[in-house]
């Protein structure tokens, strides 16, 4: 990895975790909100201790599941993940010296917090980091199911823990809202890694299809596939071009496509994850 790729990595890290320790401890904390993973088992430890912060306890509590990660997915992500747990855990403790978050009504804490959080983790887990804990094993288990997104892994874990959290608060509210939080979060974290990711993929039957291939890749820089088709009633042959692109050219070949064929037929369709020329590469463990 160049320098100007690892220190981009390292800026994203540092701003999720930062966010990561502002979520928690102006929405959850003080709202008596479940949460998952390590940290909420920290919050249960640190209801019954109060002397062990909850900070310290997540960083003791990862040891062994970083032991588990470098053996198998490698030193980039113990090493960056051992930053953000650091930085997150400690911001975590720390922040609450400077800032004093009052309560507040706890379903804008939850749907909130679990946003944040959810924020937090994607710009986390896209730089190809963790948090450690729960996190961790998420992106462990991601390996045997790889067709799971990271944000649903999360909710199926973190689910008990909140339950978990709620035994110790006494507090079935507790659950309820953490559960509120987990889901809100799953959908956030999602969004942030693969909501962002999107395409579109045109469709275009015309009867001028050459032109329009040679126009798409001079003004667009897209190529284009020719797939040869019948129409379903005249039983001629078609040419249907097949074309991605990103979403902020749709405009721009809308606009192409009247231009050369105003009687075209055009259908557009949303593309995840598309790699290729142009756009993503493949890598290997990829989230």
């Amino acid at each position: 990895m160049n320098p100007s790729r690892t220190l981009k990595c390292y800026f994203w890290i540092t701003v999720g975790s930062i966010l990561y320790g502002f979520a928690f401890d102006w929405f959850y904390a003080p709202n008596l909100i479940g949460y998952g993973g390590i940290t909420g088992v920290g919050q249960v430890v640190n209801a019954f201790l109060p002397v062990i912060p909850i900070g310290t306890f997540v960083l003791v509590a990862n040891i062994p599941l970083f032991i588990l990660g470098w053996k198998l997915l490698g030193g980039h992500l113990l090493i960056t993940s051992l930053y953000s747990m650091a930085l997150s855990s400690v911001a975590v403790d720390v922040i609450p010296l400077f800032f004093e978050f009052q309560p507040m009504d706890q379903m804008l804490a939850a749907v909130c917090g679990g946003a944040a959080i959810g924020l937090s983790l994607g710009l986390i887990f896209a730089q190809g980091a963790t948090t450690g804990g729960t996190d961790l094993i998420a992106r462990l288990l991601k390996l045997k199911l790889a067709w799971i997104p990271m944000g649903k892994l999360l909710l199926i874990i973190d689910t008990a823990v909140v339950v978990l959290v709620a035994l110790a608060f006494g507090n079935l509210t507790t659950a309820l809202y953490g559960f509120i939080a987990q889901v809100v979060c799953a959908y956030v974290t999602d969004t942030v890694l693969y909501g962002m990711d999107t395409a579109k993929v045109a469709y275009i039957i015309t009867t001028n299809p050459r032109p329009m291939v040679e126009t798409i890749d001079r003004l667009l820089d897209r190529g284009v596939t020719i797939l040869h088709g019948e129409g379903g009633y005249s039983g001629e042959e078609k040419q249907v071009l097949m074309c991605a692109f990103k979403q902020k050219q749709i405009v721009s070949l809308k606009q192409l496509v009247h231009q050369l064929d105003p009687d075209a037929f055009l259908i557009v369709c949303n593309a995840h994850e598309v790699l290729g020329l142009g756009f993503r590469r493949y890598q290997q463990n990829d989230i």
